[in-house]
């Protein structure tokens, strides 16, 4: 059975952010099935040329995508929001198994039920080379301190 999944919407500019972080600390922790709670039983997904129906199906997307994309961080921004709608910027950094680093940059469009879980997701995400000197996300992997540095504090 599922729970409430705060904030709910209505959304403020306080509650749209603190569910912008909330997500941001789901995915730092590369968790796939705590991740997939965050979503409805039948969400709905576009992550890039992929289209993804369903807890099950997002559990097996980022259980690949995280063995794919080795030590993971993201940052979320909180881009724009209505009542039950949030557009979200992000950033993430990762290397492949080959020790190459990138910087995947996107936009997110969220939509809540009112329960708020997410129903839609929808992901455009563009990924660039840097060079391991160029990272800008240093903290322990995991959730990402408080303290530390936002999308805009780097002018990305």
């Amino acid at each position: 059975m599922d729970t409430t999944r705060p904030p709910l919407p209505r959304f403020s500019i306080a509650s749209a952010t603190e569910k912008v972080r909330l997500a941001g600390d789901g995915w730092n922790s590369r968790n796939p099935e705590r991740v997939a709670l965050a979503y409805t039983p039948n969400s709905q997904w576009r992550n890039r040329s992929e289209f993804i129906t369903g807890r099950a199906a997002i559990v097996g997307f980022l259980t690949r995508k995280w063995q794919r994309e080795l030590e993971y961080r993201l940052i979320k921004e909180l881009w724009a929001f209505t009542d039950n709608c949030i557009a979200v910027r992000f950033a993430y950094e990762w290397h492949d198994d080959s020790g190459n680093w990138f910087r995947s940059y996107g936009n997110e469009n969220w939509e809540f039920e009112a329960d708020g879980l997410m129903r839609k997701r929808f992901a455009s995400i563009n990924d660039a080379p840097i060079q391991s000197q160029d990272r800008r996300f240093h903290w322990p992997l995991g959730r990402r301190p408080d303290d530390h540095a936002g999308l805009s504090d780097f002018g990305f």
